[in-house]
């Protein structure tokens, strides 16, 4: 088991024939100094910030939930990811019919942050019954209840609730692939073998039959047309000592499977022992009691993971990866069936004119790339860390922390001009030294500038409580307490202000709605298409590793060797002394096998060549490139789409209180 910071990746004890799986000794994000997403403790580390839900996590103790807890949460989460928004939590609450002041100061109870948690929200349920029932609106209160195990049912109307807007897209166009699908595999048998005693991939052709490696073979626009999987957490099974998480791994080609982390790990065992000289990412570790943040952020780590190897040309059509996406126990057929660890290369070869096909200059070519990569694993590690604060404090909506809890943030801060809303110009972002980069490049032309603040200027953190969701329930609250004027009879005025202040109300819900969902499109979409890019390149610094240590081998040993018998073999001959046809047959024997075996990795090296430039010409190539191009299109798009529902709402909420009245 990991606990994070994971030191390295967790590879095969034992490799097949002396081949084993990515050989990457070190953390390739260690370097950075910027945070690592699977590290206990970003860096640098900064004070802990004190959490409600820290303080709140007495208060339930192991008092049983009700069921419409649950079902109030499941209405909100879609994402199963043990949180949700407190503009969702408002939503929730407003259904009850209470006042927007109850509403309100219960919102405030629970949570000072943008997001709401589990536990969190059920509190707020039960301050909701509390409230409804006339009791005293308190934390001690529910503590109270929860001691006794009788948490008070509130009285919700969710069918009235409205859909959830914070639906977004995979950031994988769906498409349905037109060549031969990868997933109709037959289920296998108990006596084990079948298609999987060798790997099935898509230069395999049965008996040793060239491969098709001289040209992509990929259909027109192939990388425009990204099968996409899902993977949902469907939480916690086993006992108190064996807890594991379960996830759901849904596909376009069948019925949803569930998996455990254990289980990916065996994937990737399997594949990496099989495909050595292939772009493999990564697993996210696995650590030690983790929390649902670390929860969540590997969820999204298996299914970039999966995403990545069901696009890969050759390891997409893999028979063990079409039975790990469609086989409903996944563990029991493993019990039953053989599963071949042989490498890629022992059941391929390249003919002459594919041999032909790769340049001379491909160890050049090869030093080149190397050279790029730790540098763009720097620059792409920042990249996505910054995104995601940025886009974290846009869903916050500066929301004010007092000064004595405020995180400390890294000397510098980088915002991407279209993900900021109100921020004045800042600084040209420092240059970063490493060597020169077409993709760096591009991301420097895409993303305008990356600009930079110093930490001591607090004024990216407005004073103003400018959180929407609760202004909106400050807002209605206004209009509850002003809902009849002093002198007593109808007041034309009061009235119209009053109206006007509704519709403000109801204008900034929209905007709230508005500023979640894009905000978990970027999330989940943009971000996720971003740690992509990353993974990418760690793909690749694991692939040169896993060269640089498998393609060895002892060919001019074995030629040493068969010159040595030869040259045995010729005195043999020559002196004829008594029993002299056995000792030549025997030495004869030798000189066969190890010629053999020479052949074996003399086309094992011309596969190598062969599979490193695959590597370089089509994947890697087309993906650093083609998906990103992609993604900023469809970033710039999104975003321009964004600014005009905002514009359209608020050009809304202008003709609506024109008439407000003045006297």
């Amino acid at each position: 088991m990991f606990n994070a910071p994971r030191p390295a990746q967790r590879y095969a004890s034992a490799p097949v024939n002396g081949l084993g799986g990515s050989f990457v000794d070190e953390n390739p994000l260690a370097a950075s100094i910027y945070d690592d997403p699977w590290s206990a403790a970003p860096s640098p580390s900064p004070q802990p910030i004190p959490s409600v839900t820290s303080a709140l996590s007495s208060v339930l103790a192991e008092a049983s939930v009700p069921d419409s807890y649950n079902r109030a949460f499941a209405a909100v989460d879609g994402t199963h990811s043990g949180e949700t928004s407190v503009n969702a939590l408002s939503r929730v609450l407003s259904t009850s019919g209470l006042p927007a002041t109850t509403v309100d100061k219960i919102v405030n109870l629970v949570s000072s942050r943008p997001r709401v948690s589990k536990l969190e929200f059920f509190v707020a349920l039960a301050l909701l019954a509390l409230a409804q029932s006339g009791k005293d609106i308190s934390v001690e209160q529910v503590a109270a209840r929860a001691a006794e195990n009788s948490l008070p049912e509130p009285f919700l109307n969710l069918d009235t609730l409205q859909p959830s807007t914070s639906t977004f897209s995979s950031p994988y166009t769906t498409y349905r692939q037109a060549t031969l699908d990868p997933w109709s595999v037959s289920r296998v048998a108990t006596n084990g073998g079948g298609d999987f005693a060798t790997p099935r991939s898509a230069t395999t052709i049965n008996g040793g039959a060239a491969s098709n490696l001289a040209g992509s073979g990929l259909p027109k626009e192939w990388w425009k047309k990204q099968e996409a999987v899902n993977v949902t957490i469907q939480g916690q099974q086993g006992f108190i000592l064996n807890r594991y998480t379960v996830y759901e791994i849904t596909t376009e080609h069948g019925t949803p499977v569930h998996r455990r982390y254990s289980e990916f790990t065996f994937l990737w065992d399997c594949l990496v022992r099989r495909y050595p000289f292939r772009l493999l990412p990564v697993l996210p570790p696995k650590r030690v009691q983790p929390d649902a943040a670390f929860t969540e952020q590997r969820r999204k780590g298996l299914a970039r993971f999966l995403n990545a190897v069901i696009n890969h040309p050759v390891i997409k059509e893999d028979g063990l990866l079409a039975m790990f996406l469609s086989e409903a126990s996944f563990d029991n057929w493993r019990k039953h069936t053989a599963v071949s660890l042989e490498e890629e290369s022992a059941s391929k070869r390249i003919d002459r004119i594919e041999e032909i096909t790769v340049p001379s200059d491909l160890e050049e070519k090869l030093v080149f790339v190397r050279g790029k990569i730790t540098p763009l694993i720097e620059q792409w590690q920042r990249i996505c860390v910054l995104a995601e604060r940025i886009i974290k404090r846009r869903e916050s909506a500066a929301v004010r922390i007092p000064s004595s809890l405020r995180r400390t943030y890294l000397p510098a801060h980088f915002t991407f001009p279209f993900f900021s809303s109100h921020h004045p110009p800042l600084d040209d972002y420092d240059h970063v030294p490493g060597p020169a980069s077409s993709t760096a490049s591009l991301v420097s032309g895409s993303f305008s500038t990356l600009s930079s603040r110093t930490a001591h200027s607090d004024d990216f953190e407005s004073d103003d409580q400018a959180d929407l969701a609760r202004l909106t329930n400050v807002l209605r609250a206004v209009v509850e307490v002003n809902e009849r004027c002093w002198r007593g009879d109808e007041c034309e005025l009061c009235d119209g202000v009053r109206q006007g202040i509704g519709h403000v109300a109801s204008y900034t819900q929209q905007q709230s709605d508005l500023l979640e969902r894009r905000t978990n499109a970027l999330l989940y979409s943009t971000l996720e298409g971003l740690k992509s890019q990353r993974d990418l390149y760690i793909a690749m610094r694991d692939l040169f590793i896993r060269h640089d240590r498998l393609s060895v081998d002892n060919v001019d040993r074995l030629k040493r060797r068969v010159d040595s018998n030869s040259m045995k073999l010729e005195g043999i001959k020559a002196t004829q002394k008594d029993g002299w046809q056995e000792d030549a047959d025997r030495v004869v024997v030798l000189i066969e096998k190890d010629q053999a075996t020479i052949s074996t990795l003399m086309n094992r090296r011309v596969f190598i060549r062969a599979s490193m430039w695959h590597e370089l010409r089509v994947v890697l190539h087309n993906r650093e490139n083609a998906l990103l191009s992609q993604l900023v299109q469809n970033l710039a798009r999104d975003e321009q789409a964004f600014a005009n529902n905002v514009l359209a709402n608020w050009v809304s909420l202008g003709n609506a209180v024109e008439g407000m009245p003045y006297e």
